[in-house]
This record gives C-alpha cells, structure tokens and sequence, in this order.
C-alpha cells in the first residue's frame, strides 16, 4: 500500500507506511477505513445529479440522432446515412465510457475517445461478411455479422480479463475489458431497436420498444460503474492511482 494516500486524509503529518492519518479532529484514521470510506463514496457518487445529468444527456443524444436520422435528406443518401448512423454509435459510446469514469485527466480523454472508436468500428464486420468494401453489400447481408452477436460480449469480455491476468496486466488495464462491455453493449441495444438482440446459438430476441433502447442505453454506464464496484476493479483504480474512480 505504499504510495496511497487517501483523499480523506488531509494532514501533513500522515504516511503511507503507518497506514493511518487524522481526520479534522485530530483523531486518527486508519487507512483501511479510509479506503473503505473511499469505495462507499465512489459508488454514491455513480447516482450524482452530475452522473444522471449526464445520463439524461445520453437519452436526449439517442433521441435527436435517431430522429435526425429519418430525414429524407439522409435516407435518400447511403453513404450519409451510413456514417452518420456510424457516427451516432461512437458518440453514445464515447459518452457512456464517460459517465462511467469521469473527465479528471488527459488520459480519461484518451480512453473516452477509444470507447468512441471501439463503439464504431464494430461495424466493418458488416464489410468483412460482404466479402466486399460496397457499402450496399454490407448494408443488404442475409444474416447478421459476428459482432453483432451478443453472446459474444461476456466471451470477450471475459477472455481479455483473463488474457491481462496472464499477462500480469490486469493493473494498468484493468478497465479494458469493461470498456469494451460498454462500447459493444450500447451498439448492439441500439441495433436492437430494428433487429432485436442476436443470442447465438438461441436466436432473435424480438425488436427492444424505442423507451426501452433509450432508458436501456441512459443506466447503462450506472450498470457498469456498480458492476467495477462489486468486482474490485474501481479498487485497483483507486489504489493505483492514489484516488477514488466516480463519475
């Protein structure tokens, strides 16, 4: 634990090595309380009126892209509607990852950029299943792409974590994986809206009601802030970086 110090612990005279520090009285806190303390005030704050602010935001982002979407302008173009449907998936992507993490550092920038990339990309295996870069190809495929099967999330998801623990990287990564739950998981909630959700080997859900996909996508990151909670991932955060994760 060398190395932590404790937000709650504001004395000049607190250490690291004797593993406790004062409070505002004088009275001494232990560091296992104060990590403790730490973990129960990052989960409250995953319900902040910032955090459902933002999730609000999401909703309203989900709302106007899919409208705009319909306009004649953009139906009657291919390519418009491709990228800017590819465009809608990255940002709702972008922005869940960073509900779920916060804005504190340059590096949040990164990785909030690279759940928006992830989110998009997941749409070449249209491409790759057309066997062709003709954007009618891929647009007009008899069946659904690999990646869009949402069996595969908890594969993956599963599969990284367990590859970053063989590989001793599970500290400086550790939120790859859900990362990656995230950006997979709002674009195929909101592809669920037309084709339902792919359960392979099961089937076809039927198609998710539009208020269902919205409020779906908007708790989403709540979901996944409460899950790296209970998994101890926003400890080895905190513990790593000296500070308490919150959104």
């Amino acid at each position: 634990m060398q190395g932590f110090y404790s937000k709650l612990d504001s004395s000049p005279s607190s250490s690291p090595l004797l593993g406790a520090g004062h409070g505002g009285e004088g009275v001494p806190v232990p560091l296992s309380l104060a990590v403790e303390t730490e973990k129960a005030q990052a989960l409250l704050q995953t319900f902040s009126s910032a955090s459902l602010l933002a999730s609000a935001g999401l909703g309203m982002i989900c709302v106007v892209a899919d409208h705009a979407l319909q306009l004649s302008v953009i139906q009657h173009h291919l390519w418009l509607r491709a990228v800017l449907d590819n465009a809608t998936h990255g940002l709702v992507g972008l922005w869940s990852w960073a509900i779920v993490i916060g804005l504190r550092k340059k590096s949040d920038l990164y990785e909030v950029l690279l759940a928006g990339l992830l989110a998009s990309l997941i749409d070449l295996d249209h491409f790759y299943m057309a066997g062709s870069m003709s954007l009618k190809a891929a647009v007009s495929l008899p069946q659904r792409p690999p990646l869009h099967c949402s069996s595969l999330i908890p594969v993956l998801c599963l599969s990284l974590r367990f590859l970053m623990w063989i590989g001793r990287l599970k500290d400086a990564w550790c939120s790859l994986p859900w990362m990656v739950f995230v950006s997979m998981a709002t674009h195929h909630v909101r592809d669920a809206v037309r084709h339902g959700l792919w359960m392979c080997p099961f089937g076809n859900t039927a198609p998710l009601p539009y208020w269902l996909y919205v409020s779906t996508t908007a708790t989403l990151p709540h979901l996944c802030s409460v899950l790296m909670y209970l998994t101890g991932t926003r400890d080895v955060i905190s513990t790593k970086h000296g500070v308490a994760i919150d959104v």
